[in-house]
């Protein structure tokens, strides 16, 4: 009987509870979402073009890890705080990148992140996002009592 709730919440079905406006063809689309976990691949486009080469600007693989990392903690007000982030390797107009994120350490409302880039097996980008989740919606949040406004 034990196994078979176990069996049941491991194969719960999770849904995406952040970020659901955003443009998928700039940011990646989610693959696979877990609890703590997401994977989103991003297919690299003429758009994202930094030079005659066919350079991908970084930002968009910034902003894909950022997309990824965001759905893995999967809070409707998850915010970005900090991150610490390296380029690894350059990415062409064309290819595929996989995101990899997975929620490392949690405490109270911050959320740790690990998100690894890879395209063609090779690591192209890692990052650790430091994230917050907040009761509001970050631009719902009043910063002054309004007695000082």
């Amino acid at each position: 009987m034990e196994e078979e709730i176990v069996e049941e919440i491991e194969s719960e079905e999770v849904f995406l509870k952040t970020h659901e406006s955003i443009d998928r063809s700039l940011c990646g689309d989610i693959d696979k979402l877990e609890k703590g976990y997401a994977l989103v691949k991003l297919r690299t486009t003429e758009t994202m073009r930094a030079d005659e080469h066919g350079l991908v600007h970084g930002g968009f693989i910034f902003g894909a890890a950022d997309y990824a990392a965001m759905a893995a903690v999967n809070e409707p007000n998850v915010l970005l705080s900090g991150c610490t982030s390296v380029f690894l390797a350059p990415v062409r107009v064309g290819d595929e990148v996989s995101f990899e994120a997975k929620v490392r350490q949690t405490e109270g409302r911050r959320r740790d992140v690990i998100v690894t880039a890879l395209s063609y097996d090779v690591k192209v980008f890692e990052a650790e996002f430091k994230t917050v989740v907040t009761e509001n919606h970050v631009l719902n949040i009043s910063l002054l009592n309004e007695d000082d406004a």
